[in-house]
Order: structure tokens, then sequence, then C-alpha cells
């Protein structure tokens, strides 16, 4: 066993009410103690008894002889209660993961009447909206700064931050283009993505990773030359996909597949590139030509999804594939052109909602369909919804008023 250093360490304890009656030691702010132990031993249950001791807790449990933690059932502790985690609503935010209380709640409204909530919430989210105004323009200042002085396509975010936490995102990568300006030229017009990770995504946006440092980012940017040797592969490895497929483009779609990084893309690429070569199909050549496919690694069967693209799973059989793919052509490109139609009819009467009830902003939540956000806007063209003037409105799947004031109404609403 290596040697090793006894370690000191200091923290502060919060007095319970007797504590605090027969404790000497205090510290200037009241309620808190100091406690500080030496951690000098390998041995682990002497250190968990000596770091309870010094916090003036029960050793009891520990001490016991009888006590078989692997066999015993648990016993409550006379005093103490179940708590689960609970997340402060500032987690959510900061995250932009979705609050399952919050979740809970809006499922329990499923049913709730528009009008009767636009009525309780009306006040709730102008408050919100016109707090938020301030940071919105600065958002806007920003992204438009950084586009300019980096020359980027688009700034775009993953996850549904707040304003606030945006705006943050955005003077971070402000600090860094200050500091390295040498280095961010590399992101010339490129599309930056504010998500989880950070890295190079399928489609050749940079991903920066909200919990990174900036020490990542500017290794990111640092190696984006590098990337283009990899993406021109994979252009080359799609074209050749293509090409055993009659035509048929392979495609990566981020509002429907989880958001890979190239590296996984192009490894998923070629795993389904070599099960189509140890078996080529028979399709005309540009047969397919029009049509698209995606690739989905959780599944073993195709599909053909309602806006006309096959959904193709990279361990697909060969000669399953051939025969579903030459029963379902002329469904996918009817499928197609019907996707292009509720587009259109979509974009019209989004436009006309929107004017109609002096929204600032309408939209709609990626998992709504085209064809359910036109079943919405026209039903809310039927009604006279003086609540919604100068509001922002999204068009989701429940009920909520967003942190920055945004109103969101479920598609298939009830009067």
């Amino acid at each position: 066993f290596k040697s090793f250093k006894p370690t000191q360490l200091t923290f502060y304890v919060r007095e319970t009410e007797r504590q605090t009656l027969d404790s000497q030691e205090s510290l200037s702010t009241p309620g808190f103690r100091t406690v500080s132990i030496t951690l000098n031993t390998r041995d682990l249950r002497s250190t968990v008894l000596g770091i309870l001791d010094s916090c003036s807790l029960s050793t009891e449990h520990i001490q016991s002889p009888n006590v078989n933690v692997d066999s015993q059932p648990h016993k409550e502790v006379p005093g103490m209660f179940y708590r689960p985690v609970k997340w402060d609503k500032t987690y959510y935010t900061f995250t932009g993961f979705k609050d399952p209380e919050e979740e809970l709640e809006q499922a329990q409204r499923v049913e709730t009447a528009l009008i009767s909530w636009l009525d309780m919430n009306e006040n709730d989210a102008k408050k919100k909206l016109k707090n938020s105004l301030p940071l919105r323009e600065e958002l806007d200042r920003l992204k438009a700064e950084l586009s300019y002085q980096l020359q980027l396509s688009n700034i775009r975010w993953q996850r549904s931050w707040g304003i606030a936490h945006r705006c943050s995102q955005l003077h971070s990568l402000s600090r860094l283009a200050q500091q390295s300006p040498e280095v961010l030229r590399n992101a010339k017009g490129r599309t930056v993505i504010f998500t989880d990770r950070s890295g190079v995504s399928a489609t050749g946006h940079v991903m920066l990773g909200t919990m990174d440092v900036h020490h990542h980012w500017t290794k990111l940017f640092e190696r984006l030359p590098s990337y283009c040797n990899l993406h021109r592969k994979q252009m080359i490895l799609e074209e050749r996909i293509s090409h055993l497929l009659g035509g048929m483009q392979v495609t990566y779609m981020e509002e429907l597949q989880s958001l890979l990084t190239i590296e996984e893309y192009y490894s998923t690429l070629d795993l389904f590139y070599s099960r189509l070569l140890s078996q080529r199909l028979s399709f005309h050549p540009r047969s397919l030509r029009g049509l698209q496919f995606i690739l989905e690694k959780d599944r073993y069967a195709p599909r053909l999804h309602e806006l006309g693209h096959f959904m193709i799973p990279t361990i697909c059989d060969p000669a399953s594939l051939h025969w579903f793919i030459l029963t379902k052509v002329q469904e996918a490109r009817d499928k197609q052109k019907r996707k292009e139609e509720l587009k259109v009819n979509e974009r019209e009467l989004t436009k006309t909602c929107a004017e109609k009830f002096s929204l600032k902003r309408l939209y709609k939540d990626p998992s709504v369909s085209s064809a359910q956000m036109i079943h919405c806007c026209k039903r809310l063209l039927e009604k006279p919804l003086p609540y919604l003037q100068g509001m922002h409105l999204c068009i989701s799947h429940f009920y909520s008023v967003l942190q920055d004031g945004d109103l969101c109404i479920p598609w298939n609403w009830k009067i």
C-alpha cells in the first residue's frame, strides 16, 4: 500500500435547538458550528464513526455488533422520515430537463378549457413577458453581434432553456471570442448549437456543451479544420449507400433523431454500408430518386413515417428491406407530396392566426405535427381570443406559462 498524508477536513454543521444549548462552540453566523477532523486511517468504519461523533450524531446503529446490513430488513430510525429527492425549480430551468411535478400537473389539467385557462393565466403571463423584455432584447443583440463577428450561419439551442440562460451562454461565447479570436475564426460559415455536450454534429454544426468550460470549447474550435476530411468521407459514404438503394437519399433529421456527433454518425453509416455490400440489392438505378430515409439504431424492422421518409434499422436484413421498400414506394411518394402541401397550409394558417390575434410570436413544439398545427389554427380562428394580443404563443401538448411569459396550449384544446 502507498503511504498517505493525514488530511485535515473542516466544514460546518447546522445546529438543532438542543445542540445549540449544549454546545459551547459557535460561529458568528447563528445556527452553525465548525467541525474539524483529521482523516488518518484507511479503516472506513472508524472514519465514519469519527465523523459522526464530531458532528454529535448517533453512532449506535454502526457500533451495534448485531447489525448486518445485507441480511437485516430496513427499519426506520425514530424521528426520521422518508424524503425523496426533490430538485429545486431552478435545476430544471438551468438544465432544460422536464420537471416531473409540472408534467404531472399538466397531465391532470388535460381537460382544462382553453378560455377559462387563458382567463386565469393572462395576468401571470403578461407580467412574466414584461419582465423578460429587456433580456429578450439583450438576447437578440448578442446573437446578432456574435453571428456578425464570427460570421456564423446561425446560433441555435437544443433545449428550451430560458432567456436568461441563453444570454449567459452567449456571454460565455463572447468572452471566448475576445480571448481567442484567432481560434474562433475556424467557425466561419458554421451553425453553433448550445447543447449537452461539445463536438461536431452529424450535419457539421458546432455543438457547445453548456456544462463544459472554455478550455473544452477552445480545443473544439482548434480541431474544427480536422473535421473537414471526415465530413468529406461521410458524404462519399452517403453517395455510395444512395447508389445501392436506387438513388434514395440517406438523411439526418435533428427533430426526429437523437443528436449524434459526426464520428458516431459515420460509424453508423459505415456499419449499414457493410451490410448492404454483403448482399447487393437489385434496385433499378435512380428508380428511388426523390425518396429519403433515416437510419435507426434501436429497431429491427423498417417502417414508413407519416411524412413520407423510410426509417431503416442499421441491422435490418437486406432482403427484407428490399421487399419492404418495393411495396411502399408509391405510398412514400404520396406522403411526401402530402407533406409539402401540409407545410404550405401550415405556414399560411400560422401567419393568419398571428395577424388576427396580434401575436408577438406563434410557434409550435417540435413534437407537434403539421397536421396538428393546422387543426389547432383553424379552430383558433373561429374564436374571439382578446387574451392573446401581444403574447408569445406555443402550440404544444399541454397548458403552461413558461418562465419568460410564453403561453403553451395543447394543439387539441377543449372549449
